[in-house]
């Protein structure tokens, strides 16, 4: 007779006396004044690297949401269900008993499903067994491929505006930042000023596309002539390809490992979270060449072990879906990205229209804030509704203080809801 560990229910008077937060930086002791100023200066504790970093200000934002009530249009997580038959497989899995580690790089039935859906959506052939690292969400993929491919030293290039995460992960690298401008309303770059961003320092490019926060789908024109670069200076290219189905008006993603030249010298990393609208179960993937992969491997490894057992199990099931599927996001998502553009242009915003991803960028200017973040605190704080403010994906903050990210990965009513809301505050 099989047996199983049972665990006693903790009582609800055990249950109300746990701390709300347990962060003792946050409740800091009670007592005496040198007890709490113990706990205010503590920068022997803190290590250099981590030195100038700052909370996220996209979590932030939804922080202040919540607080205030207003409608979260600020964090690019759905507010409606997750598909039914993925919600099913997760559930089947965990009554099936896949509920201990898995392997450290990933289920192997897991990895033969996104090998299989590479190939038939790229007809990319991939090493199941060699070249596909099964990791906690596209957020521990990045850091993981830089971790293991970067030394102290190296530079990196990455196109201004970025998603936020990038800055810190290269801080943590010890590598130098190069910046690339993208340029709206189009979001294009200069192919000249890329060009002259790399160098004989230049370990690798980091590119997003489609990308967050500016909605630029990058075009194959523009992507062989990245490789090419990267083939010319002996760099790798680090994409972040999680919108990857997110796409519109007929536009098509293009990877870069699809490349001639690129197969060996590309990273791949994604993650289930954007495209099956679950972005709490934080299970990615990152492809590359055997040998770099052998180096990410090691990193995941004792970063984080792996990714949740039962989850990965369920996206079995989700790789499996079919072309319909994905045709389908797209329109949702496209109804959606038409129902906020209306609002925000009605309630006097001037949009940048995206070809991919789900997040719309805006002028300001026209308001007469002195900055993005005193606009965006006005939003939250007088309109009821939350955003991003544009500086956030900046080098400088003057750089983006007349530009504020909406994203729309949310209800059609939440939506509705908050262009009614906007369209009252001006």
């Amino acid at each position: 007779m099989s047996q199983s560990l049972s665990l006693p229910r903790p009582s609800a008077q055990a249950a109300s006396q746990r701390p709300v937060s347990g962060d003792p930086i946050a409740d800091p002791p009670s007592g005496s004044e040198s007890a709490v100023r113990a706990y205010s200066d503590r920068s022997q504790f803190r290590s250099a690297r981590t030195a100038e970093f700052t909370e996220s200000v996209i979590r932030e934002m939804s922080r202040l949401a919540m607080k205030h009530n207003a409608v979260n249009l600020a964090q690019g997580f759905p507010d409606f269900p997750a598909p039914a038959f993925l919600k099913q497989a997760a559930a089947d899995a965990i009554a099936a008993e896949f509920n201990q580690y898995p392997i450290t790089w990933g289920v192997p039935a897991f990895r033969d499903a996104i090998a299989r859906k590479y190939k038939a959506v790229y007809d990319l052939d991939i090493d199941p067994a060699r070249e596909i690292t099964v990791v906690c969400g596209s957020t521990e993929g990045m850091i993981a491929s830089l971790l293991a491919t970067v030394n102290e030293g190296d530079e990196v290039i990455v196109f201004e505006p970025y998603y936020e995460n990038y800055h810190p992960d290269l801080q943590l690298c010890g590598a130098s930042r190069k910046l690339v401008t993208l340029t709206p309303p189009d979001w294009t770059f200069d192919r000249e000023e890329l060009r002259r961003a790399f160098s004989s320092k230049t370990k690798a490019i980091i590119l997003n596309t489609p990308n967050n926060p500016t909605g630029r789908l990058f075009t194959r024109v523009e992507i062989e002539f990245i490789a090419n670069l990267c083939i010319e200076h002996d760099a790798l290219c680090i994409t972040d390809e999680i919108y990857e189905h997110i796409v519109y008006d007929g536009n098509i993603h293009v990877p870069v490992m699809t490349i001639p030249g690129m197969r060996e010298r590309a990273v791949l990393v994604n993650s289930m979270s954007k495209t099956y609208s679950v972005t709490g179960w934080r299970v990615g993937w990152v492809l590359a060449a055997p040998d770099l992969t052998d180096s990410i491997r090691k990193v995941h490894d004792f970063l984080t072990v792996g990714a949740a057992t039962p989850l990965q199990h369920a996206g079995i099931t989700a790789l499996a879906a079919d072309a319909a599927f994905y045709n389908h996001l797209s329109i949702e998502y496209g109804a959606r990205r038409q129902l906020l553009t209306d609002g925000l242009e009605a309630a006097g915003f001037e949009c940048f229209r995206p070809r991919g991803a789900y997040y719309i960028m805006t002028n300001i200017e026209k308001f007469g804030f002195a900055n993005d973040v005193e606009f965006v605190r006005h939003l939250i704080e007088h309109a009821g509704v939350a955003a991003v403010p544009g500086s956030s994906f900046f080098s400088r903050p003057e750089l983006g203080k007349n530009y504020v990210r909406f994203c729309f990965c949310k209800k059609p009513e939440t939506l509705a809801a908050a262009s009614e809301r906007l369209q009252k505050a001006f």
